[in-house]
């Protein structure tokens, strides 16, 4: 798994991934819903742009079930 990095510029595809999934994911502190989206956004990265917020949010929705 790769590790995200801090962006150096806002991705829209990421803010509104942790927007949705905090209140979805109550019980999981907002640094940890952080970093899975934005490794989930790292992941996704040669994904086309259009796709990016859905297969973000789907993806971090996936492993923050899984934990």
């Amino acid at each position: 798994m790769t590790l995200a990095v801090l962006p150096t510029i806002p991705d829209p595809s990421v803010s509104s991934a942790m927007s949705r999934l905090s209140l979805e994911f109550p019980y999981v502190g907002l640094r940890s819903i952080a970093l899975v989206v934005r490794t989930c956004r790292e992941e996704l990265r040669g994904s086309p742009d259009g796709a990016l917020p859905e297969l973000v949010e789907r993806l971090a929705r996936q492993r923050l079930q899984q934990a």
